[in-house]
């Protein structure tokens, strides 16, 4: 993939969504649909983003038992996405069935541990150990379920890229030098994580609420 961006478009409305794209487009590699979109804007928004041209990233983080989710890819099938997630800690059958249901070429991902998340939450979730500990973990299950690859704070993508050379790792979370947190406890500069190792970059925020966001956008492709 030339350029590893992917922007993650979670916009409550589906006109501005298209207009903020519209004048991105050129420095974005893709676009990232979560679970607000999708539910603010159903099949037709994923449609309606589709159409302008770029890959499409439907990050549904799909978790239930093994049979509802195949179903779940099977019925996404429609869209071709290039790349959906999973959640790791569904456990091995329920990814290996994900894979096996998903589209030809579709990357089946699986999410680790969230960037929001950091070792004092994930005790208080019953996981001990640290992110990168967990992250680890989950990472060697999604591999031997036969995924495709993880999503991974910038701060674990080198070491779990050091473990599975070939694996594909999205990372979410990142900020460009001077940007703010918000949310996210784990994050990195977007230059940082390509280095480490990232496969794709999920940029929201810096680009999406910036002040003029193609020059954002640009300024971000400018450092990979």
């Amino acid at each position: 993939m030339s350029n590893p961006i992917f922007l993650a478009l979670d916009i409550p409305h589906l006109e501005p969504a298209k207009a903020l794209l519209s004048k991105v487009k050129a420095h974005i590699g893709g676009v990232k649909l979560g679970l607000e979109f999708f539910c603010a804007h159903g099949s037709h928004g994923v449609h309606e983003i589709a159409h302008m041209g770029l890959p499409i990233f439907l990050d549904l983080k799909f978790h239930d038992i093994p049979n509802t989710v195949a179903a779940a890819m099977q019925a996404i099938h429609v869209y071709q996405p290039a790349i959906v997630t999973v959640h790791a800690s569904g456990g091995r059958a329920m990814m290996e069935d994900a894979k096996a249901a998903a589209a030809e070429g579709c990357k089946v991902v699986a999410v680790t541990t969230l960037t929001s998340l950091d070792a004092n939450d994930l005790t208080a979730t019953g996981v001990y150990g640290s992110a990168e500990t967990q992250v680890m973990r989950l990472a060697e299950l999604a591999h031997a379920a036969g995924l495709d690859g993880v999503v991974c704070s910038g701060h674990e993508v080198g070491m779990v890229r050091k473990a599975w050379r070939d694996g594909y790792f999205v990372v979410p979370g990142l900020r460009p030098n001077g940007g703010g947190t918000g949310d996210q406890k784990r994050v990195v500069t977007p230059r940082a994580a390509r280095d480490n190792g990232a496969s794709v970059l999920v940029i929201g925020r810096p680009i999406s609420r910036a002040e003029d966001p193609t020059e954002a956008a640009r300024a971000i492709e400018a450092t990979l």
